[in-house]
């Protein structure tokens, strides 16, 4: 009974916290919250079983390792979305983004800009796109989103660089963003 309950607080300590963080990135690698959701538990699942040989540091960067592997074992390599929808986003559900009262022409000009920036990004070779993903979209350091790719750290941040680089040329080319120098 005490093995049960060690392993019960081991799990309340280390994994719940990390639930959010953990859908926010399941999110991203697939393209149904179902699936995400299903990710996520068979997560929590592997978690549950392995805490007893977990050392306690680290906790996100395990729980992603553990994640991504779930995601490989269950063979979905389906490309991650932007943005669904925008007006749903977390970001704008919990009030960071606090919603402004828009002309028609600021409403079209957004709704331009998402839509080219979802085109943009799903032109982005499966490489990039991962990394946006989980650092842009998923909120993750560059430490966790290297440690859930199994790459190093200075991979991540280049490819975050040259994602970024071909999303901003991408608006640059469509008008919606200034050239660098522009004002």
């Amino acid at each position: 009974m005490a093995e049960l309950d060690t392993r019960r607080e081991a799990f309340a300590a280390y994994v719940v916290p990390e639930v959010e963080v953990l859908y926010r990135v399941a999110r991203s690698l697939t393209s149904q919250p179902a699936d995400a959701e299903d990710l996520v538990q068979d997560t929590l699942l592997r978690a549950y079983r392995a805490i007893h040989g977990f050392d306690g540091r680290h906790p996100r960067a395990w729980l992603l390792t553990i994640l991504r592997n779930a995601e490989h074992n269950r063979h979905r390599r389906q490309r991650p979305q932007l943005l669904d929808d925008p007006d749903t986003s977390p970001e704008r559900i919990d009030g960071r983004f606090a919603p402004a009262v828009s002309s028609p022409e600021q409403i079209v000009l957004e709704s331009a800009f998402d839509v080219a920036v979802e085109r943009a990004f799903a032109t982005l070779p499966e490489k990039y796109r991962r990394v946006v993903a989980l650092v842009d979209i998923g909120g993750l350091a560059y430490a966790e989103a290297a440690a859930m790719l199994d790459i190093p750290v200075g991979t991540v941040m280049s490819r975050l660089h040259r994602a970024r680089g071909k999303i901003r040329r991408h608006l640059v080319a469509e008008r919606l963003v200034p050239t660098r120098g522009e004002s």
